[in-house]
């Protein structure tokens, strides 16, 4: 699956074109690397997102076959979730 349909199944972000345009402005890492959009998905991939002022670290645990899913908190684990400090 790729990595932004991925976060829009997910619910991580509310719609693909925003996850879309985080992977552009390199807001999402997969293994602590920026990632294409297009990258896939598979399991026990670490997902690295900075949405606006907190940085969100989660496992995912399973990857879905389709874009339907029931509970989307079961694909991934959350691993840790902080405020984002800046420096200027």
């Amino acid at each position: 699956m790729r990595l932004d349909l991925f976060l829009k199944v997910s619910r991580l972000v509310p719609r693909r074109t925003v996850a879309q345009n985080l992977c552009d402005v390199g807001a999402v890492l997969v293994n602590d690397l920026p990632a294409k959009s297009s990258r896939s998905i598979k399991a026990g991939d670490c997902l690295t997102l900075r949405l606006g002022k907190r940085q969100i670290v989660v496992r995912v645990v399973n990857v879905p076959e389709t874009k339907c899913v029931k509970t989307p908190t079961a694909l991934y684990e959350r691993i840790s979730e902080a405020p984002i400090e800046h420096v200027f």
